[in-house]
């Protein structure tokens, strides 16, 4: 019986210190997990990136630079990357709809990590849901192919300006362009020089106040005149806002518009001296023969020619006149004395 009881309290030890180890265990692996709790005060989440950079399980997961979980897998999803992870549910109420998840680093040496904007106006995104990814950011690779292009492209740059390229090149290689840049800016500092002591139109402007003043009082006619306008003052302004007005004018237009349209289709006198070539021919040998006329009128020796050139056959006719207007005056004061009829009778 003794040996039994000793047997039992030895197997009792071992029990008691193997729960010991196992709570110790615990302590320690909670104490290494930090912030991250037991697995039953966790939950999954996913996010998809385009590129993890080197982001491997075991990565944390911090909130707003607080660390909340860890990266427990890393799988391919087509041409793309889904990141699992598992937060606190402490944080659920932080990661919503609206929060974005960002590839980090934990140092310098380039050991990654997810962060997570915490975003309270979305909704609380649930167990293996997604959460919004950013772009990934740039990688030293990207950055050092970036920076070689740039120097590519400044090496040809001022390849170019050696050989004389470009505004910049010729400027420098190019010495009548250097005089020329150089006589401008000279002009530019003497006009410069005129209108600080008020020489010329904007020397006067910048430095006499009565020219100033007459300007904005021009400014200020060109606003009233503006305004009238608007308010429908004057011919203009009416034409502008008064739709009577608007109305005539387009009336009058059309009316127009009717007329040319007349003409153009041969209707009326004036059409048909446009579009009827018979008239027009017509009307053309009229005048030609009036000009033809005219012509022998000036270099023939016809009686009207002479009525035409000879003075003195106008005067002698002009004096007929004169004298046959005088006898008449003459009958009318006195008819009997020129006008004596006699009556006989057998």
């Amino acid at each position: 019986m003794p040996r039994t009881r000793s047997l039992a309290w030895s197997e009792l030890k071992i029990g008691v210190l193997t729960i010991v180890a196992i709570g110790i265990a615990a302590a320690l692996i909670f104490s290494l997990t930090g912030n991250r709790g037991f697995f039953w005060q966790r939950y999954s989440l996913k996010t998809r990136f385009a590129n993890v950079a080197g982001l491997a399980p075991g990565s944390p997961v911090r909130v707003a630079g607080k660390e909340v979980g860890s990266v427990t897998a890393v799988e391919f999803a087509g041409e793309q990357v889904d990141v699992v992870f598992e937060v606190n549910k402490d944080v659920r109420p932080q990661i919503t709809t609206a929060s974005v998840a960002r590839l980090g680093s934990v140092s310098l040496l380039g050991e990654g990590a997810v962060d997570i904007t915490p975003a309270t106006r979305g909704t609380p995104i649930q167990d293996w849901g997604y959460v919004t990814a950013a772009k990934a950011p740039a990688q030293i690779s990207d950055i050092t192919e970036s920076a070689g292009q740039s120097i590519d492209e400044i090496s040809g740059l001022v390849r170019d300006i050696r050989s004389g390229r470009g505004t910049v090149g010729k400027l420098m290689t190019d010495e009548q362009l250097y005089q020329e840049l150089h006589a401008f800016v000279v002009s530019a500092n003497d006009l410069t020089g005129s209108l600080k002591p008020g020489k010329g139109t904007i020397g006067k402007l910048l430095n006499d106040p009565r020219s100033a003043d007459a300007l904005e009082a021009s400014l200020k006619q060109i606003q009233d005149l503006t305004q009238k306008i608007n308010t429908g003052q004057g011919s203009l302004g009416k034409l502008l806002n008064d739709d009577a007005f608007s109305n005539s004018l387009a009336s009058a237009t059309e009316n127009l518009r009717d007329v040319t349209d007349k003409m153009n289709k041969g209707e009326g006198t004036v059409g048909k001296l446009m579009t009827d070539k018979a008239l027009y021919d017509r009307i053309t040998s009229v005048t030609n023969r009036f000009d033809e006329l005219m012509t022998r009128l000036n270099e023939g020796d016809g009686t009207a020619t002479r009525l035409l050139k000879d003075k003195q056959l106008y005067e002698n006719m002009n004096g007929a006149v004169s004298d046959l207007r005088s006898l008449l005056t003459k009958i009318e004061k006195d008819p009997k004395k020129y006008l004596n009829v006699k009556v006989s009778i057998f």
